[in-house]
């Protein structure tokens, strides 16, 4: 932190600013708090990409079933939704910086969109068909280990101990499929998780078991 930040943030913080220099100081704060985010959400991307056993394992199955997913095609940027990341099959693979906890919350945010990744490149979802978008949500939510039972407990999510970690995955799964522009309301994004539950969830490619 340079002397002239720490002259101007302190002059902020004790009311000694002047009034016409507190807007240009609360939009450099702004800017400079985007750009802290930014910088430590690709420390984490990179830190993912080269530590993570799950995150290197999906990227290598995602090359052998055919797609190409790289740092490059792994972008951090400020989201206005509620949400820690997203998939797009052309623009690839987006890091919500400004909703990232720590490394361990975008170990599972990576994951998630990389399972949509390899999904895609395996099966060819059609993502305006609500049930291939449901499939691919229920895949996402129950391997990427966002639902394990630790991550559970810090959310407080838990009613039933025995199924906290299904109840985890149709939970998020239904409000995925409820941002689908095909889907009309929340009654018609639980009929289809539903109607795809027991087909998806226990569709655990590419792994042997679900990643606790």
């Amino acid at each position: 932190m340079s002397f002239e930040w720490w002259r101007r943030s302190m002059a902020y913080k004790t009311g000694f600013m002047k009034k016409e220099d507190v807007v240009e100081y609360e939009k450099d704060l702004k800017d400079k708090q985007v750009q802290d985010e930014c910088k430590q959400c690709y420390e984490y991307r990179d830190w993912a990409i080269n530590y993570s056993p799950i995150v290197i394992f999906m990227l290598q199955q995602i090359k052998k079933s055919g797609g190409d997913v790289s740092a490059k095609d792994i972008v951090c940027d400020v989201c206005d939704e509620w949400k820690g990341g997203g998939y797009h099959p052309e623009l690839g693979v987006l890091l919500c910086q400004n909703r990232i906890i720590d490394k361990w919350h975008l170990e599972d945010t990576l994951a998630h969109e990389l399972v949509h990744a390899y999904d895609d490149s395996k099966f060819k979802v059609d993502w305006l068909n609500l049930k291939h978008h449901a499939c691919s949500e229920i895949r996402a939510s129950s391997l990427s280990g966002e639902c394990r039972i630790m991550n559970q407990f810090k959310r407080a999510a838990i009613k039933n101990f025995g199924r906290g970690h299904q109840e985890c995955v149709k939970r998020r799964a239904v409000l995925s499929v409820m941002a689908n522009p095909g889907c009309k309301d929340k009654e018609q994004a639980e009929k289809v998780v539903d109607e795809v539950w027991e087909s998806c969830f226990n569709d655990t490619r590419p792994f042997d078991q679900i990643y606790k």
